[in-house]
């Protein structure tokens, strides 16, 4: 029950900016801050360049999706295998041998 009440507030705290914005555009921080610093200092000139440059929106947006899942799985495997430890630590303080 405290799960499915923990994802509806998940999915309420997606949905709701949406709906609520429907104009809205949702722009990423870095396009974001280069706005801003442009504002404060038009001279302003960065200090290096990227390597690589992304061929479309759509290949950036699936590297960073890429690299959001590489992160969850690395985060669930960690979380897991220190539950799963924890769980033969107990198992075996049980049932000594």
């Amino acid at each position: 029950m405290k799960n499915l009440l923990l994802l509806i507030l998940v999915v309420l705290l997606a949905v709701v900016p949406l709906i609520f914005n429907r104009a809205a555009e949702f722009n990423g921080a870095d396009g974001e801050a280069e706005e801003a610093i442009t504002e404060i200092n038009p001279d302003y000139t960065p200090w290096f360049d990227a390597l690589w440059e992304p061929p479309s929106g759509e290949v950036e947006s699936l590297l960073f999706v890429l690299q959001a899942a590489i992160g969850a799985l690395f985060i669930g495997y960690f979380i897991g295998s220190s539950r799963m430890k924890s769980k033969m630590e107990e198992k075996a303080a049980e049932h000594p041998q």
